[in-house]
């Protein structure tokens, strides 16, 4: 209660942030449903609004060194509100495109000033509380998001200003706040060639998990709409959906810090198979079979990633886990980005069962890719397995993340912050970058 109390206005803002980006996603899968335009214009949506997060890792961090925490939160705040009007303004889905990335590239940049300051005001022993808490608003924003087409399940103008009222919301917390201004952390290199080399299997499960939650977000509400849902059912199916990757992630933390992860990341791609399959084969389900169905799949595929940080955290020294959390997050941001593509493209081609049926396929790369009896172990950290840590995916976080994880030690990121010169604006503090390292042997060879 007291790590609440103390940071219950970024909580606030999270929940109230993630309430408008949960509601917006389903709304423009279910406004492009009933006006009959293609599946694959529905998967772009999602496609775009993580190509916003991507591209505002890059930029969001270079925006809050030059103006500051909060003018940098209350313009990108002004931009994802603008933008929202614009998509309940107009009917056009390719502008529509060209709002979603803004949408993304404005929420990534609140994303990393909300962690910025969680990670200020957190003390050593609070990392994981206060990242637990950090989730726990995450996820339920997104919930909210979806209730509230459950009781105002009307597709109008009035919703798209619902949304921007959610958004505007975030915004009160972080102008009004008296705290100083923390010092924000440079974007640590990707050293995408070192990590493809250390962690293999983990980036496989980031990117399958990608195009997964990626198709999830942006097509659920499509292939709800095909079975015959209502939309108060559809609120109903993606809530519940959305709540499972909540539910599961304390007993998941018990089960990762006592087994194999390799081993876990290998069933659960088994389980997401098996639970994937009938929703891929059976034509049509009644809202009682499918929500459970809908829950257990779910269940499994928000695992997936939270699995594949904690295994790659097993194989990575403390000093490179900032740049191997921004890698993850890229990878993840590529999937997602590619997922509601595809799968869009197959809904078209042969019916909303494709969404699962791509669940399925992708869970098949899991299981054929991740091999417990392939991990060396040859730069398995000492401290292995390190601590699992409740994480949520992308959708909801930035490379800022990192320094708020308390499986990174806080002389790592105090030493990238003295390595890195200090910005040009005095309100801006000293800036964090990692310093490189040689590349290591292959830790973990795939199958």
């Amino acid at each position: 209660m007291r790590i609440f109390t103390a940071f219950r206005a970024l909580y606030f803002a999270t929940l109230t942030l993630l309430t408008g980006s949960g509601l917006l996603s389903t709304y423009l899968g279910l406004r492009l449903a009933a006006e009959k335009v293609d599946g694959l214009w529905i998967g772009a949506m999602m496609a775009a609004y993580y190509l916003g997060l991507v591209l505002g890792g890059k930029i969001g961090h270079r925006l809050i060194a030059r103006v500051g925490h909060i003018r940098a939160y209350v313009a990108c705040g002004g931009l994802v509100v603008a933008a929202v009007l614009g998509i309940g303004l107009t009917n056009w889905p390719a502008i529509w495109l060209l709002l979603r990335t803004l949408i993304g590239l404005g929420m990534m940049c609140q994303y990393m000033v909300i962690e910025s300051w969680l990670n200020e005001q957190a003390e050593a022993r609070q990392r994981g509380a206060v990242f637990a808490g950090y989730m726990v608003a995450s996820y339920l924003g997104l919930v909210a998001g979806q209730l509230i087409l459950v009781v105002h399940p009307g597709l109008g103008p009035d919703l798209p200003m619902m949304i921007a009222l959610a958004f505007a919301l975030s915004l009160i917390p972080v102008s009004i706040t008296h705290k100083v201004h923390p010092a924000p952390l440079h974007p640590a290199p990707l050293e995408p060639r070192f990590f493809i080399r250390r962690v293999p299997q983990s980036l496989t499960t980031v990117l399958v998990s990608g195009l997964v939650i990626g198709s999830f977000y942006g097509l659920a509400p499509l292939y709800a709409t095909e079975q015959g849902l209502s939309v108060e059912q559809i609120g109903v199916f993606m809530g519940v959906c959305i709540f499972a990757g909540l539910l599961v992630q304390w007993p998941l933390g018990w089960l990762s810090d006592r087994y194999d992860r390799a081993l876990l990341i290998r069933n659960a791609g088994i389980l997401l198979l098996v639970f994937a399959l009938p929703l891929a084969v059976l034509p049509a389900l009644p809202m009682e079979a499918m929500v459970p169905m809908g829950f257990m799949v779910c269940l499994v595929q928000f695992t997936l990633y939270p699995l594949a940080v904690a295994f790659s955290n097993d194989h990575v020294e403390g000093e490179r886990r900032v740049s191997l959390t921004a890698m993850l997050l890229v990878t993840f941001g590529v999937g997602a980005c590619v997922g509601p593509l595809a799968t869009g493209a197959l809904m078209r081609a042969f019916g909303p069962n494709m969404l699962y049926a791509f669940a399925a396929a992708c869970a098949l790369i899991v299981i054929w890719r991740v091999r417990p009896e392939k991990v060396t172990g040859l730069h398995r950290v000492d401290e292995a397995p390190v601590k699992h840590v409740p994480t949520p995916d992308s959708l909801a976080s930035s490379p800022l993340s990192a320094a708020l994880d308390p499986r990174v030690a806080d002389e790592t990121v105090e030493e990238q912050m003295k390595t890195t010169p200090a910005p040009a604006t005095p309100e801006a503090a000293t800036m964090a970058g990692a310093a490189g390292v040689p590349e290591a042997e292959e830790e973990s060879r795939p199958g």
